[in-house]
Order: C-alpha cells, then sequence, then structure tokens
C-alpha cells in the first residue's frame, strides 16, 4: 500500500495524548514528519490562533476541528492517499472508507520511536578524551603539537 501524500492531524487530541510543552513543539515533530516522508499535512486545533504555514505543513484553528477535518477527508480522499490521525471514533467513521486512520496514541508512539531525541545537549568536546582535546586546543591556538 502506498505512503500517505497528504496527513490530516487532529491537533488538539494529539496535544493531549502526548507531552509536549506547547503547540509549537507539536507543530515542529509533526512538520519534520511530513517533510522525510516528502508528504504534506494539515494540522487543526480546536481554537484561535495563528495560521501558518511550517514546510508542507499547515497550520490552522477552527471552532471544531472535528468539522474541518472531516471536509479535508472528504474533499481529498478520492484524489490522493490520505491519513488521518485522530483518536475521536466519530471523526473516523465519517471520514469515509478510502481513508487510512491511526489513532493519536498509536501514532504517537511510532512517531517517538521513529525520531530520535537527546534529552541533554552533546558537544564534540565532552565526548573527546582528554589528550586529544589538549592536542585540538593547541592546534586552535597555533601552538606546535
Amino acid at each position: 500500500m502506498p505512503e500517505a501524500t497528504l496527513y490530516l492531524f487532529d491537533g488538539s487530541n494529539l496535544f493531549h495524548a502526548g507531552r509536549y510543552g506547547d503547540r509549537d513543539e507539536l507543530v515542529d515533530e509533526l512538520a519534520s514528519f511530513v517533510a522525510v516522508r516528502g508528504a504534506r499535512g494539515v494540522v487543526v486545533f480546536d481554537g484561535t490562533g495563528p495560521e501558518r504555514e511550517v514546510g508542507a505543513l499547515s497550520v490552522r484553528f477552527a471552532p471544531h476541528a472535528d468539522t474541518v477535518l472531516e471536509r479535508l477527508a472528504a474533499d481529498r480522499r478520492d484524489r490522493e492517499v490520505v491519513l488521518l490521525v485522530t483518536s475521536d471514533a466519530a471523526v473516523q467513521g465519517t471520514s469515509g472508507q478510502q481513508v487510512r486512520k491511526r489513532g493519536s496514541i498509536e501514532f504517537l508512539a511510532e512517531l517517538s520511536a521513529l525520531s530520535h531525541r537527546e534529552d541533554v545537549a552533546s558537544r564534540l568536546g565532552e565526548r573527546v578524551d582528554p589528550e586529544t582535546r589538549a592536542r585540538l586546543e593547541r592546534l586552535r591556538r597555533g601552538q606546535p603539537d
């Protein structure tokens, strides 16, 4: 089965299912996800906020995000491979049989398995033994080895 060309994300659903500090953290991760796949994505949050494009990801807000997701799925399902990410059974049910579906928790588990995050920044100097570090410092200062 071919990869999805359009990912539709229930932003509020994903945000509450994950461990994100803010919406921008989720948006950045989703933008990276669709970019790596060479696809497009739309994340829709309930409420209001600044609509924008982050690479191939559109960020939208609506009073009822479910309605927007259902409409987008219906509009696109005959023209491209659509994957809808939400745990809302009603939205999954009304999006149509042609639309692939994935629950938010399942998607986030796959996403975290695919992405590697380091909790603490790592510097090259911290991974080099003291003798090599001293030699590099001498070279940087233009001193003979």
